[in-house]
């Protein structure tokens, strides 16, 4: 008798139907403005000018973001699809155990950022209170800010939506006179910012520091683009569209458009702060070229782009991938509590100058991840999921006691070899964990755990949003149901 598979049930992680994904293109676009507003983007923008030109960081930081967007949308058509999360697809290539592990790395990681972008915003928050009032301590504006994004997050996608409609056009402008009134300071310097740079370099070590600038920002949306199932699956998309590109136009007008643009704008803000103050900090550098109200608003926006950020990049994510691990006794609201204790926890104001290193590790770490989901999703099932047993503990994806060894192999072997090429660590993560995956899997592991959808790739069986279909999945210990619409006559 089978036994009872309630915990890999959790309401908040059961698939997401057509009438439910409510985030639009232009709103996708819109959520971007506000996440890509980091201090990561500063740092990058801020440590590549170290060795390079203002124009060479250009070039390499929209390489770096489009092909991150791009790797972001081929792996949110998952979510796109079928309506699925992150942590949840994680059981077809790693089972429903030994899916935890890597989720958790990335589970605790967004956690950590969270916290990390908190004490960024807490910091601009304590600037504006100490020049308004007098009020100095950033720790308490750390507690206040971490618990009402929490807030924000455990109301739902809709109330994220809802605040970045409201935060994006204001960050926008701001973000333009953040601009202008850090180039007027690096002039008041005498410091050309297209033509200055600290320690130039050349030959080999330009090229280097050139792929460290396209890495840190592969980097940093590693996370993402591991993860944007989570996000996606509340996206709209078209039933019984088999075009990939219309049916993932959403993703491809946020990830791909509004993220590297506003990402650039932000590296560039990064790169100018350096040259103006010689400290990639905005809080900083602002605090030297801008005094009273004008200062209070142009911190404003920090507050703003931080908040924005982290609800959709950071607390979802995480949240959602600690309400897989600890089934339905931990909700999503409570998934979201435990993501902000960690990323307390971590104690992030210790972690602020080691962030471009830990970005070319971590996205190494993550890039086998997105490989092996590449070579699961699209080469081996063809983009066709058994769905119902993903929710099952004892089927199709229960393995070796839960544990897929091709997908646990494939990302320990890959991992590592980005962390040794460090510098092309996305590039190097990606290929060799989609290649090892690809031969163990095929070759090894599937020929022991058969696959349904490898053996026969029926369309109607196993595609999702393609053929009209929302994956319905019982919470009870009653057979699954799957709901099928006949497609309407042309």
């Amino acid at each position: 008798m089978k036994k009872n598979s309630n915990y890999l049930k959790s309401p908040d992680l059961l698939p997401i139907g057509h009438g439910d994904r409510k985030i639009s293109p232009f709103g996708f676009s819109v959520i971007w403005v506000g996440m890509a507003i980091v201090l990561a983007a500063f740092a990058i923008g801020g440590d590549g000018i170290k060795h390079l030109p203002l124009g060479w960081v250009i070039v390499a930081t929209i390489i770096g973001s489009v092909l991150i967007g791009i790797f972001m949308t081929i792996i949110g058509d998952i979510g796109v699809e079928h309506g699925l999360s992150f942590p949840v697809y994680m059981r077809a290539p790693f089972g429903t155990i030994g899916t935890h592990i890597p989720s958790l790395v990335r589970g605790v990681t967004a956690s950590c950022w969270f916290g990390i972008n908190t004490y960024f915003g807490s910091t601009a928050m304590n600037a504006i209170l100490n020049t308004l009032f007098g009020f100095d301590n950033w720790f308490v504006c750390f507690l206040i800010f971490a618990a009402v994004q929490l807030i924000n997050t455990a109301l739902g996608i809709k109330a994220i939506e809802r605040f970045a409609d409201l935060a994006a056009p204001i960050i926008i402008l701001i973000s333009a006179w953040m601009y202008i009134s850090l180039s007027d300071k690096a002039l008041e310097q005498g410091r050309d910012i297209w033509s200055w740079v600290e320690s130039p370099v050349t030959g080999g070590a330009a090229f280097t520091a050139f792929m460290v600038v396209v890495m840190a920002n592969m980097g940093f949306w590693a996370t993402l683009a591991a993860d944007m199932p989570s996000l996606s699956r509340f996206f709209k998309a078209p039933k019984y569209e088999r075009n990939w590109f219309k049916r993932n136009k959403t993703q491809i007008a946020g990830s791909v458009i509004a993220m590297p643009i506003v990402n650039l704008f932000m590296v560039i803000i990064g790169a100018v702060s350096y040259v103006a103050v010689l400290n990639y900090d905005p809080v900083v550098g602002l605090q030297e070229a801008a005094s009273g109200f004008i200062l209070g608003i142009l911190l404003l926006m920090i507050v703003l782009a931080q908040w924005s950020t982290n609800t959709s990049a950071n607390v979802i994510p995480a949240a959602t991938i600690f309400s897989n691990v600890g089934g339905p006794k931990v909700p999503f609201w409570a998934g979201v509590i435990l993501a902000g204790i960690v990323g307390i926890a971590a104690q992030p104001w210790n972690l602020f100058g080691v962030i471009i290193p830990a970005l070319l590790i971590i996205g190494g770490i993550l890039s086998a991840i997105v490989g092996i989901l590449f070579t699961d999703y699209y080469v081996l099932r063809k983009r066709r999921v058994n769905v119902p047993e993903l929710y099952e503990d004892y089927g199709q994806f229960r393995y070796s006691n839960g544990i897929n060894w091709a997908g646990m192999i494939a990302w320990i072997i890959g991992g590592f070899a980005a962390y040794w090429l460090s510098a092309y660590s996305f590039f190097v993560g990606f290929g060799v964990g989609a290649i090892v995956y690809y031969f163990l899997a095929k070759y090894w592991y599937f020929t022991k755990y058969s696959q349904a959808e490898i053996v026969d790739p029926d369309d109607e069986k196993y595609l999702g949003i393609t053929v009209g279909r929302d994956w319905n999945i019982a919470t009870g210990e009653e057979t699954v149901v799957v709901s099928n619409p006949v497609e309407p006559k042309m």
